[in-house]
């Protein structure tokens, strides 16, 4: 435990709802909410205002719907947030060497191991600093905790929500926790919150008087006892720069059951190509694929294959998902499909591209026999659950669908779809964003960042003036 509170915690506030409303002025000061729009997603984020009404995170988006009617309802663009993330990081990054993100708007600090504050005057004057410098880099703001340790750095960025920032010093922490629910303490949840709770303690102060010892009889050797020490306001984790990952996955949650198989098959060559690109990017190979199935009735099936070494061929991904798939009933329906890869090193096994050659020669042959699938008629809409956004609460996709490997036969058309808050240029009217879609037309609001809020047209669907378009930085410069 240190004398200073020199580890700081950053939490961007609304994140995804603020940089919604920081590029688009129409909905400044106005309820937004964040997330999958189909009949299963869910809110990744809801805006302050949306947050009166009742909307929060992980809350099915047909509820959020009846509590908020006219709130803007907007699909996420993550590699938007993504390069907020990365300016903010890079911030953070002039701190210290030791930066621990634990999501794409949250991060823990060392700031003692930057040289740049030893006790409280200096730490809140690095803080405010931060403050101000993610305003005018990315006119967001974000709240800033203070102490000597991480769990309670944590505890004082939500207190200073939103815009904000809270220093605890150290030394108080058992005052400060003495009178709070157990559920602020880290590791407790609903289950262990309830547990607790029907053992008679509800409060932080409850378990330190029932002593370690009723907590571990309780909860187990390992989560009693961590927990009879946090309690104490006692966390000595260290920040760490780099966390290894161990795994790799996306996962997609559909609006409508599916059923056909060679529907199934496809997507889930579609998820594989997806994950190889989130592996290569991290820049990772696996060993070991993993398949996820979740079924009509919501039992989940997990399924894996072990290759003879590391690969990030996207061909041997695919094969493996699909013989794993095979050995998965999905006839009465299945709701959502995850790809993964775990096992992950730093190299590929050059033998496996050898592997892959022969499994596509097998493939082949195995058509060339007549048993091959036709192709899939056309693409699905599905809800994509990204960074836990969009489909069933606790899903874990990251970055934006790539284009399907098997093409609509010719002779079916495919509109163009247009999700709500994504951006578009017009060769006339020049940037803007979707309000909404059917019926053969869109709607597009047109404003810049730093415009007034700007008009409403309506286009078809096809207009060949009309094209998605990039996303806009958030402050203007020069």
């Amino acid at each position: 435990m240190r004398a200073a509170p020199t580890i700081l915690h950053l939490d961007m506030d609304a994140f995804f709802a603020a940089a919604e409303q920081a590029s688009k002025p129409s909905l400044r000061g106005k309820p937004v909410v964040v997330g999958g729009l189909g009949p299963r997603g869910v809110v990744a984020t809801a805006s302050y205002e949306a947050r009166r009404f009742g909307v929060h995170s992980a809350m099915p988006m047909g509820q959020a719907r009846r509590l908020a009617p006219n709130a803007a309802y907007l699909v996420p663009r993550f590699s938007f947030y993504r390069s907020i993330s990365e300016q903010v990081m890079e911030l953070l990054g002039r701190l210290s060497p030791l930066v621990e993100p634990l999501s794409l708007d949250e991060a823990f600090v060392d700031l003692d191991a930057g040289g740049i504050a030893d006790d409280s005057a200096s730490a809140r004057a690095a803080g405010e600093r931060l403050r101000a410098d993610i305003l005018a880099t990315t006119g967001l703001t974000g709240s800033v905790g203070l102490a000597g340790s991480k769990m309670i750095a944590k505890i004082a960025s939500e207190e200073a929500k939103p815009d904000g920032l809270v220093l605890i010093e150290p030394g108080t922490e058992r005052e400060l926790l003495a009178p709070r629910s157990v559920r602020i303490l880290p590791g407790v949840g609903p289950a262990t919150g309830e547990h607790l709770r029907r053992a008679g303690m509800t409060t932080v102060s409850d378990l330190v008087e029932a002593g370690e010892d009723e907590l571990v009889r309780l909860l187990g050797r390992a989560h009693g006892a961590s927990l009879y020490l946090m309690a104490q306001g006692y966390d000595d984790r260290p920040v760490v720069a780099e966390r290894d990952a161990k795994s790799v996955s996306v996962e997609d949650t559909f609006d409508v059951d599916l059923h056909d198989r060679v529907r199934i098959r496809f997507e889930v060559e579609r998820l594989a190509e997806r994950c190889v690109g989130r592996l290569r990017a991290s820049g990772h190979s696996g060993r070991t694929i993993v398949l996820k199935v979740r079924r009509f009735d919501f039992s989940t099936l997990t399924r894996s294959e072990t290759l003879r070494g590391p690969t990030d061929d996207p061909g041997v991904v695919r094969e493996a998902a699909g013989r794993l798939l095979e050995a998965v009933d999905t006839t009465g329906g299945v709701r959502l499909l995850g790809v993964g890869v775990s096992g992950l090193a730093d190299y590929t096994q050059e033998d496996l591209f050898a592997q892959a050659e022969a499994e596509a020669e097998a493939e082949a042959a195995h058509a060339a026999e007549g048993a091959a699938a036709g192709a899939v008629g056309a693409v699905a809409t599905v809800s994509a659950s990204e960074e836990g956004a969009g489909g069933d609460a606790g899903a874990a996709v990251t970055g934006a669908p790539a284009v399907a490997s098997v093409e609509p036969e010719a002779h079916e058309p495919v509109e163009r779809r247009w999700a709500p808050g994504h951006d578009v240029r017009h060769a006339v009217y020049g940037a803007g964003w979707v309000q909404g879609s059917g019926v053969g037309r869109v709607t597009v609001r047109f404003e810049e960042p730093w415009s007034e809020p700007g008009r409403v047209r309506t286009f078809a669907v096809d207009d060949p003036e009309l094209e998605p378009g990039e996303a806009l930085p958030l402050v203007r410069r020069g």
